[in-house]
């Protein structure tokens, strides 16, 4: 990466933080059919996971993972979402969006 496209971590949360919205599952369904929905515990800083995706920073997103903090949405949580309806908060990491529900 040349030194234009780098950006500090601070600088990556910023901008991630600037590309967060709110969204209903219905917006949510199409991505959730490509594969690319991951869901992130509400106890997580959505952001802070969103720029450990970007960053690439592995030991942080396994660690998530393997606690099941962060996980591939799956059938189970479609049917759930198309019976309760939630809103969420959602920021793409590409590939992934990342979604974490409003509480």
């Amino acid at each position: 990466m040349d030194n234009d496209t780098e950006h500090t971590h601070e600088e990556l949360c910023t901008m991630l933080n600037a590309q967060t919205g709110q969204l209903a599952w219905p917006e949510l369904e199409r991505h959730f059919a490509r594969g690319v929905v991951v869901r992130v515990a509400s106890d997580l800083d959505l952001i802070e996971v969103a720029a450990a995706v970007v960053e690439d920073n592995q030991e942080a997103v396994n660690q998530w993972m393997s606690s099941a903090q962060i996980a591939h949405a799956d059938e189970q949580d479609a049917k759930d979402w198309t019976l309760r309806q939630p809103r969420f908060w959602a920021v793409v990491a590409a590939p992934w969006v990342l979604i974490q529900e409003i509480v």
